[in-house]
């Protein structure tokens, strides 16, 4: 069963917590995290992307930016922009985007559970970006931004949530500057943070990475460093445990992530057409954009059309989790067969842009001239996600997307 624990968070004061909070420090460049920090002086990107307050150019993994991210990290506690809470508590996160909002619960997961299994994966690590993390938690003592996990619900626990929202004021309220509105309550009653921990501890059997991959190896793996250093090591100290927003399955929904390719391989459009019909039946549309709407469609724009391809019987196993999966069939039978691209992680020859920025995106790059061909895909759904980590699969690369992102900076856990 999974260990989930309160814990005392580091957070700002309530009149700077929409300045002070931001993107994770993963879905920006240097200029970009430079850009968004501009006139800032609370933004969290001090500390996250800390070369922003560095020489122009500097190397991010130099310890010069590590440095700097541990000097910025004292100073906003020494200035009383980070204030640690007395006591531990669990906190709910609720994020809206488009009318709708999830609810999440923030708490301290056990570095142990990752190694156990309890904590279930999806996705590979690079062992580069995994020992970047590693660094910034070391050298800070903390870990400054949450992982995004998910549990299967639990019906208890969705009316602790829903009777705390319903009751009670949030400590911070805020739309950010992309528009998605956040909010956020601490948990102050140690009956309620006790009976959340135990339900978790005897109705949770697994969590799920969602979102976050390298950041839960990183902290996991410092966990873990730290055990090993010390000889008195119990179990118990702070180090053991790392900070997660835990979901409810049934709030979450994942968006599509798509794909755009440069070139067609030294096809032309009708031959690239007549070899997708091996495998696709394929609709011509026209200048409408088309969205699927269910498993096994995709929407292609190519030569300023529309088409969709309905995958024909025989292209996919809906008894395998990877092989059901429309990131696969499109691998398999159009990218790989077709347009020989053989390693989506190396290919200098594809992209993917998530859900979030629309279609008309895709027609857009491929209008430009930068792209010849993109594709649209129906989003993997939650069951899907879980019943791959439940069998220890790995999804293909750029499978899933979430949106809103976690606002970094509501709430930080020191490994004190």
């Amino acid at each position: 069963m999974a260990i989930v624990k309160p814990f005392k968070g580091i957070r700002p004061p309530k009149d700077i917590a929409r300045d002070l909070s931001c993107l994770p420090y993963d879905v920006m460049n240097a200029e970009e995290a430079a850009q968004m920090a501009a006139g800032k002086a609370y933004s969290l990107l001090h500390i996250t992307r800390s070369e922003i307050d560095c020489r122009h150019g500097v190397d991010v993994h130099s310890e010069e930016v590590y440095q700097k991210s541990v000097e910025n990290f004292k100073r906003f506690q020494q200035n009383g922009w980070l204030i640690k809470d007395e006591q531990p508590h669990f906190y709910i996160y609720a994020q809206t985007m488009n009318g709708r909002t999830q609810y999440g619960i923030v708490g301290c997961a056990a570095c142990s559970d990752y190694f156990d299994g309890v904590i279930r994966k999806h996705e590979l690590t690079r062992p580069d970006k995994e020992e970047d993390r590693m660094i910034h938690i070391r050298v800070n003592n903390a870990n400054l931004e949450p992982v995004f996990f998910s549990y299967k619900p639990v019906p208890e626990i969705d009316d602790i949530v829903a009777g705390i929202v319903g009751n009670q004021a949030p400590e911070y309220d805020f739309v950010s500057e992309d528009g998605f509105g956040h909010k956020f309550w601490v948990i102050w009653e140690s009956d309620i943070n006790l009976r959340i921990e135990s339900l978790f501890a005897t109705k949770v059997p697994h969590t799920y990475v969602a979102d976050g991959h390298h950041r839960t190896a990183a902290a996991a793996r410092v966990g873990q460093e730290r055990a090993h250093a010390n000889s008195s090591h119990s179990g118990q100290e702070e180090y053991n445990f790392f900070m997660a927003v835990h979901f409810s399955e049934n709030q979450l929904a994942i968006i599509d992530y798509n794909r755009v390719v440069k070139d067609l391989h030294g096809l032309s459009e009708s031959d690239f057409l007549i070899a997708l019909g091996r495998s696709f039946e394929v609709t011509l549309i026209g200048s409408h954009v088309f969205k699927p709407s269910t498993l096994h469609e995709f929407g292609m724009y190519l030569g300023g059309k529309w088409y969709k391809l309905e995958a024909r019987k025989g292209t996919y196993n809906d008894a395998d989790p990877i092989g059901v999966l429309d990131v696969t069939i499109l691998s398999k039978h159009v990218l790989d067969k077709i347009l020989g691209i053989t390693d989506l992680r190396t290919s200098k020859r594809i992209d993917f842009v998530g859900g979030i920025r629309g279609l008309e995106e895709l027609q857009k790059r491929v209008d430009s001239g930068e792209m010849s061909v993109a594709f649209a895909l129906y989003p993997v759904s939650m069951k899907q996600l879980t019943d791959i980590a439940d069998t220890g699969n790995i999804m293909p690369p750029k499978t899933t997307w979430f949106e809103p992102k976690l606002r970094s900076g509501l709430v930080i856990h020191d490994l004190e």
